[in-house]
């Protein structure tokens, strides 16, 4: 069996050879690449002014727990960019059907309060990117108001067929939705038109917005949601070359408004898809196979769940420029599916150590627990014991979850042993080591199952990385094999033990190297190397 392993291991690792380009593209990435973004669902993570609703002055209080701006301080989460969920004008909780595209929600306050926030994280070294629903507008917007009463300007800005269509969406749903004799596309929900792209005016009034928003409001740029069905091509209702075409020239808009802004696109699809739309038509995508493949590895224990994957995942666009996450505001929370905050912490190693920018949402970090419906899975963070959580002085929007009395912020901050502050050391790692921000990602062939082993390589530093992903005895048996790459000898920066240095052979390559005698059950084991 371990001889299998082995095989499929070396196939694996002769297909994620480091590209010829790498080492020109390592000293010109993007400021992105040196970021770990926090997922923030305003309505839920601190309410300011005792409404029993989240709001900006609440997120700016908070700012200090993702990060105080003092790089001498460890007590903070060393969070250097935030998303915003959805935070313009809706007549829903959520956010994602929008009433005006220039205004915050009135839930959360005002145009002023989003720029005092970008001020105050500006001040702390945090980028901030918001939602930018461009996909659909709620059906109470104005312009589909004006659409559904035939107005001559805005009767185009949706898709209207007099023939009702009867084909369904892409997971079986109704799509055409009767209206006065005639059908309107909503590909989500009735309450969420598509709008028109096919319409210039169209384009031309959400190129307006994100200028606004880049260029007025000072945003650092934008997660583009739903960004794979912007337009349809009859039944193709999913990333279609019209789709991808417009998504070219959305991004080309946003450059030219603010150069250095990110985008951050929703692609819900195989990774292969997804990447199609990196460079030209978003700076990232999301890694939806990789969140997947990481889940698994961390339930599972096992190192061939994550390996192909996260290889495949990083052949497929440029050197770390995609997004990469465990869970988000759409899926069930970690710990729902990890149970155990050891395997909470090996998925937090998996993330944070592996390339990629990494997206954290928000309660991750102290293992909050949510399975849908959705209201659930995006409920109040918690800060404290109580019945508030220490979220509000009132009764939240949304009950807190029924474990908010043993899983908290203040539970957790001064615990050396808490989930909280496993995800404090690797983001100060990951912060420390340029090698792991934004460096390369080679394979080392291993013969364990539960062992997982890669090298993240940047100019001035190789780091090599050593995974137990298992909760059995500590392993002994075990062994690495690579190929080439590394030069001088190695120091232990996280782990335990007596550590052997590897025999090196002319190409900077080991052959059945065991750097420390065991590896702990969960343990993550770093080794430094010259550059």
């Amino acid at each position: 069996m371990k001889k299998q392993i082995y095989v499929l291991a070396l196939l694996v690792a002769l297909l994620t050879l480091v590209p010829a380009t790498a080492q020109e593209a390592r000293s010109g990435l993007p400021w992105w690449n040196d970021r770990v973004f926090y997922e923030i669902f305003v309505r839920s993570f601190y309410d300011s002014d005792g409404d029993g609703i989240g709001d900006l002055k609440g997120v700016i209080e908070k700012l200090d727990y993702l990060n105080d701006g003092d790089p001498a301080t460890t007590d903070d989460l060393g969070i250097t960019g935030i998303w915003l969920m959805p935070i313009m004008a809706s007549p829903s909780y959520h956010g994602y059907d929008v009433t005006d595209y220039r205004t915050v929600n009135p839930d959360y306050g005002t145009n002023e309060d989003f720029t005092a926030l970008m001020e105050a994280a500006h001040e702390r070294g945090i980028a901030v990117i918001v939602d930018l629903v461009i996909n659909h507008t709620s059906s109470e917007h104005p312009w589909f108001l004006a659409s559904v009463e035939g107005d001559a300007e805005y009767r185009d800005w949706y898709i209207w067929d007099d023939s009702c269509p009867t084909y369904r969406g892409p997971w079986g749903e109704q799509v055409w939705i009767p209206r006065n004799d005639s059908c309107y596309y909503a590909v989500f929900w009735e309450g969420m038109p598509d709008l028109n792209y096919e319409n210039s005016d169209v384009m031309t009034e959400m190129s307006d917005i994100a200028r606004y928003w880049v260029q007025d409001m000072g945003a650092d740029g934008f997660r583009l949601d739903g960004l794979r069905h912007i337009i349809e091509e009859g039944e193709q209702q999913e990333n279609t070359p019209s789709t991808i075409a417009w998504a070219e020239q959305f991004h080309d808009v946003v450059q030219e408004a603010a150069p250095e802004s990110l985008t951050v696109g929703e692609v819900w699809s195989s990774n292969i898809t997804a990447a199609r739309y990196v460079p030209d038509g978003a700076d990232l995508v999301f890694e939806f196979d990789l969140a997947t493949a990481m889940m698994q590895a961390a339930m599972l224990g096992r190192s061939p769940m994550i390996a192909p994957v996260q290889s495949g995942a990083y052949g497929l666009s440029p050197p770390n420029q995609y997004a990469a996450f465990l869970t988000n505001h759409d899926m069930n929370r970690a710990m729902n599916q990890l149970r155990t905050v050891e395997k909470a912490k090996v998925a937090a190693n998996l993330l944070l150590t592996q390339p990629g920018v990494p997206f954290i949402y928000y309660g991750e970090e102290i293992g909050m627990r949510g399975a849908k419906p959705d209201e659930f899975i995006r409920t109040p963070m918690q800060w404290e014991s109580g019945i508030g959580g220490g979220f509000s002085t009132a009764t939240p929007w949304e009950p807190l979850q029924e474990d908010v009395d043993t899983v908290n912020v203040a539970l957790q901050t001064d615990d050396p042993d808490s989930l909280l502050s496993h995800y404090r050391s690797l983001i100060q790692l990951r912060n420390e080591h340029p090698a792991l921000a934004h460096g390369d990602f080679v394979l080392v062939v291993t013969d364990a199952r539960s062992v997982y082993s890669f090298l993240r390589r940047s100019e001035d530093e190789t780091l090599l990385v050593v995974l137990n992903l298992d909760d059995r005895e500590a392993i002994t048996d075990y062994r690495l094999n690579l190929s080439g790459g590394l030069s001088g000898e190695g120091t232990l920066v996280v782990g335990s033990g007596e550590l052997t240095q590897p025999m090196l052979n002319a190409d900077g390559g080991f052959a059945d190297y065991v750097p420390l005698p065991e590896l702990a059950p969960y343990s993550l084991t770093v080794i430094q190397f010259a550059g």
